[in-house]
């Protein structure tokens, strides 16, 4: 059987068991067992790009190459370690009655439809089923944040499905808008909702409907990036869901959206041949930055602090693929992989830090060094991580995004310091005394699953001290694809 046709199947077996064995103590460890045979499926598929160059697949259906191969594994990697995170932060959880055996099988089940939805719009070739699959991801994540029940998340998820569903409306009429512009040129026998059949012809796209397809786009995948001023859904979601959930929707959900815009900027870029597409992004990303550093100064909730923190990381990217050439796209796209991991490693703190305290709200949070040395450790190191401190690897690609817009664009890099240093003196301020103030935080009834939390870490270190060889050739690849070569 196909790699490819084990990446999908498996999450998509995993949710239909577990909407039988949900209820299931050991409905936990099956999670898991789905999730980690879903990331060796991938690795699978990682070496036989790696090894044999892009593939078409499915009648054509399904495109795998450099650009797209390396987010699956990384979507699947995070998926399995958050799953092994879920286990005992889950249990608490239910033995705190926030969490009903029925709400623990539809959190289960959600969690792998979810992760069959984000490798289905990672691996499409049709732009059709893209925005399926983007539309399918909403509504599976909409009854994962509001699993708890409590009025304060049926308010969050309700306000993400409405703010969400009228951007991907947006991108429906995008897709739409493509769609007119490739049948014209495309020959007659061909989809021209595929995404390598629009590639070849991209040069006779008509420029006046890809600049309109292309905004509505933007701003319809861009909502579901969180790009400001579409942001407002993204706070409530992570702060009102589980803390799974705000790991996968920071370390996923916002990347695989944000690869849905590069798809459709390398098209838009091939029709207009100028900088039409990366100016709007440039524009989104700065914007996302400063809206997201000035934000951070008032919140008290820990996890809508770092909700906004991949706001400003998000713009970062959208900026960085917005200024294009091959340093820009690469820092990108390091910049996409570590601070999915690195975010994700700090949900998976904050969730056990707020769990011992029995409150998400900062100045409740006091002393964790103390109580659990591990996840105090592993929240401090995550939070310079993510600040951009040397030698981790946001460092290293913020470093080039900064070098690349001072040579391009030199009147952004002011604003783009601006929101960093902003940005840092706000986390920072706060998190210093969550780790190493004086507390009077209880120990958990379970051991937490410290695991993932410095494993996440470990790798962004290691990416900010030496990029394996393999690894390197893969950002090179994908940079040059995104640059349209």
């Amino acid at each position: 059987m196909s790699p490819l046709v084990l990446v999908f199947a498996i999450p998509l077996l995993g949710s239909l068991t577990l909407a039988f064995v949900g209820t299931k103590p050991f409905a936990r460890n099956v999670n898991v067992a789905f999730s980690f045979s879903t990331f060796l499926a991938s690795c699978f598929l990682t070496a036989k790009i790696i090894s044999g160059g892009s593939i078409l697949v499915l009648d054509s259906q399904f495109f795998i190459d450099s650009l797209n191969v390396f987010l699956v594994a990384l979507t699947a990697f995070i998926g399995f370690t958050t799953s092994v995170f879920s286990r005992p932060y889950m249990r608490i959880e239910q033995d705190r009655g926030k969490m009903t055996p029925n709400r623990m099988r539809l959190y289960f089940s959600m969690y792998q439809l979810f992760s069959f939805c984000m490798l289905l719009a990672l691996t499409t070739n049709n732009m059709g089923i893209l925005w399926v699959s983007m539309e399918a991801a909403t509504l599976t994540t909409v009854l994962l944040v509001s699993v708890y029940r409590t009025p304060a998340s049926l308010e969050a998820a309700w306000k993400y499905f409405i703010l969400c569903g009228v951007g991907i409306a947006q991108a429906l009429f995008g897709t739409i808008l493509l769609y007119m512009a490739a049948q014209k040129v495309i020959a007659p026998g061909l989809n021209p909702l595929l995404w390598t059949n629009l590639n070849a012809a991209k040069g006779q796209l008509n420029p006046v409907i890809m600049s309109l397809a292309f905004v509505f786009l933007l701003v319809g995948y861009g909502t579901k990036v969180g790009l400001a001023p579409l942001h407002n859904w993204l706070p409530d979601a992570h702060a009102e869901g589980p803390t799974p959930i705000s790991a996968v929707l920071s370390g996923l959900l916002l990347n695989v959206a944000l690869y849905a815009v590069i798809r459709c900027k390398i098209l838009t870029d091939g029709a207009l041949k100028n900088h039409f597409a990366g100016r709007l992004m440039i524009g989104f990303g700065l914007l996302s930055v400063l809206v997201a550093a000035f934000s951070l100064l008032r919140q008290r909730d820990i996890k809508r602090m770092f909700s906004y923190s991949s706001i400003e990381h998000m713009g970062i990217m959208t900026f960085a693929f917005g200024i294009g050439g091959p340093i820009a796209n690469f820092a990108g796209l390091l910049h996409m992989t570590v601070h999915a991991l690195t975010k994700s490693a700090i949900f998976f703190a904050v969730g056990h830090a707020a769990q011992k305290a029995g409150s998400q709200i900062m100045e409740e949070i006091r002393g964790l060094i103390k109580v659990s040395p591990a996840v105090g450790w592993g929240l401090m190191m995550g939070t310079l991580a993510i600040l951009g401190m040397p030698p981790f690897g946001i460092f290293s690609s913020e470093f080039l995004i900064l070098t690349s817009a001072m040579h391009q664009l030199a009147w952004a890099a002011p604003i783009l310091l601006l929101g960093l240093a902003v940005a840092f003196g706000a986390i920072f301020v706060r998190v210093q005394p969550m780790v190493f103030g004086e507390t009077s935080v209880k120990r958990l009834s379970h051991p937490p699953a410290i695991l993932p939390v410095f494993l996440h870490l470990g790798l962004a270190l290691m990416l900010g001290l030496y990029i394996p060889g393999y690894l390197n050739t893969w950002f090179l690849q994908a940079a040059q694809i995104i640059g349209g070569q």
